[in-house]
C-alpha cells in the first residue's frame, strides 16, 4: 500500500461528523463514525453533491442534496445497492493523516 498525507489529525471530522479534503487531486470524504475513521469518494452518485459537506444520520453518510445514504465502510448506497463510490483505507499515524488512494 501506499499512503499518502491528507491532513493534520487536529483537522480530522469530530465523533459523528463529516468532511471533505483534497487528495491527489480529487476530493476526498472522511467520516468519523461512531470514533471509526473511514475515507471515500467525495461525490454523490446520484447528482454530484458533496458527501463531506452532508452530515451523518445512523451511522451512515447523508448526502446534503438530495439525501442520498452511504455506508462509510462498503461504499455503497444504502437504497441504491447498485450504486458504489470507492472507499480507502486510512490510518492515523504521529499526528498525520494518511490513506492509500
Amino acid at each position: 500500500m501506499a499512503f499518502t498525507r491528507i491532513i493534520s489529525q487536529a483537522h480530522l471530522p469530530t465523533t459523528n461528523e463529516v468532511r471533505d479534503f483534497p487528495c491527489n487531486g480529487k476530493m476526498i470524504c472522511i467520516a468519523n463514525v461512531w470514533g471509526k475513521l473511514s475515507a471515500m469518494d467525495n461525490e454523490c452518485l446520484h447528482q454530484g453533491g458533496s458527501l463531506g459537506q452532508g452530515m451523518v444520520e445512523d451511522g451512515k453518510i447523508v448526502c446534503p442534496w438530495h439525501a442520498w445514504k452511504w455506508d462509510p465502510k462498503t461504499g455503497v448506497a444504502v437504497d441504491h445497492p447498485d450504486q458504489k463510490l470507492k472507499t480507502y483505507p486510512i490510518k492515523v499515524e504521529d499526528g498525520e493523516v494518511f490513506i492509500d488512494i
